[in-house]
């Protein structure tokens, strides 16, 4: 993610349990710790992230590292983790849940409100990814990853309503798996897809792929755009499951790239929790 009031780059390293934070291209990250695994983060205001652990949400001051749960999800289930989320326009927080051996039907997606009241949207899902909304406000569109397809829900703003619509892309498992998301200021989709050495950008009103940024590494995890006038892509990549020989083939894996995507992304919508409010 790109944070608008640090003026920095902040990406997730889900099995290391840490983050890291940079301030520009080239220059040597700050490391943050976390007690679980990690696998999404949130600009709250200038000193803290809201971030998605393994357990639920919780709250991290990145001057003292302190961190403070603020809701339990699936906290109970132990071989459960978050996985990837957004906010909507509302302020409100969307976060996945998952299976650490990716077993179908084990996760769900949740919503946590402005009041920390937590509800689950999506039951039956594996491995929730790739969380945004249309330009007009009016869909969410949604990626679960073995399903090899993006889905389109009607969304409500202002109640956080959502019905499923309608399958709006099918990627080819020859050009991998869908995994991390983002949007551009022209309403197209930019695709991290796990095995297919890139970032695929698509129409979500045709479902043509019309357009690729390649990469030197098979398993592409995530985008996000970022710089002061998002006009850069930022990109993740992961060295699992691939071999000794693999890792020798493509000896980048699991670097994180900065890419020109020769548009701009749109401003991610700003978290409004209460985080002082009694659930």
């Amino acid at each position: 993610m790109w944070h608008s009031q640090r003026k920095s780059y902040f990406w997730v390293d889900i099995d290391r349990y840490r983050f890291y934070e940079c301030t520009a291209p080239g220059t040597t990250p700050q490391v943050y710790k976390t007690p679980e695994k990690t696998s999404l983060l949130v600009e709250f205001d200038q000193d803290n992230l809201l971030i998605g652990m393994k357990g639920g949400l919780a709250k991290f001051n990145l001057k003292t590292n302190e961190v403070n749960w603020l809701v339990e999800i699936e906290r109970d289930i132990s071989n459960n983790r978050s996985n990837d989320g957004g906010c909507d326009s509302e302020g409100r927080l969307w976060i996945g849940m998952m299976d650490m051996q990716f077993k179908p039907g084990a996760g769900a997606l949740y919503c946590i409100d402005k009041n920390l009241r937590v509800e689950k949207k999506i039951p039956g899902t594996a491995i929730s990814n790739g969380l945004v909304w249309s330009p007009d406000n009016k869909r969410m569109y949604y990626i679960d990853t073995p399903t090899q397809k993006v889905q389109s829900f009607l969304y409500e703003s202002m109640t956080g309503n959502l019905s499923y619509e309608k399958d709006i892309i099918h990627v080819s498992k020859e050009n991998g798996s869908p995994d991390g998301m983002a949007m551009d200021e022209e309403g197209m989709l930019w695709i991290a897809q796990w095995g297919g050495f890139g970032v695929y950008r698509w129409n979500p009103l045709t479902g043509e792929q019309i357009g690729l940024i390649q990469l030197p590494v098979p398993n592409v995890s995530s985008c996000a755009f970022a710089g002061e006038n998002l006009d850069q892509l930022l990109i993740t990549t992961a060295r699992q499951d691939l071999s000794p020989e693999e890792l020798k083939k493509y000896p980048e894996s699991g670097d994180v790239f900065i890419a020109d995507p020769g548009v701009r992304g749109r401003p991610l919508f700003k978290c409004k929790l209460n985080l002082d409010a009694k659930v």
